[in-house]
């Protein structure tokens, strides 16, 4: 009967330490995954705040255009790649257009309203 219950009782030892195991497991894994994402965060801000004081250099803004264009222009090349039939706005294709648009949202000094929401009723 005593080996009966010492052997139920290293069973349960055994369940209560790979459970102990497997939360301390998910315990390090959510770490290092709060830790890499404070890792990006920490990255894009710094990021964001040289493309900030870029703009602010001389020639930086005309430099952003340039940028903004280029990858305006890529990304619409690539619609074209696709082999879909799309429909867009005329006013996409104006390249002069929509990076006037997007650097008007980047401009010094701009503060860009939040689109208007259409009120019901």
């Amino acid at each position: 009967r005593d080996s009966a219950i010492n052997a139920a009782e290293g069973e349960k030892q055994q369940v209560i330490k790979a459970s102990e195991a497997n939360k301390q497991q998910q315990i390090n894994e959510a770490e290092g995954q709060a830790a890499a994402i404070l890792t990006v965060a920490d990255a894009t801000a710094e990021g964001i705040r040289k493309i900030a004081e870029a703009i602010q250099s001389p020639g930086g803004y005309q430099a952003v255009q340039l940028r903004v264009a280029e990858q305006y222009i890529n990304q619409f090349g690539n619609l074209a790649k696709e082999g879909n039939t799309l429909i867009v706005p005329a006013a996409l294709s104006d390249v002069s257009s929509m990076i006037a648009l997007a650097m008007n949202i980047i401009r010094p000094g701009a503060n860009p309203e939040p689109p208007s929401t259409p009120s019901k009723g």
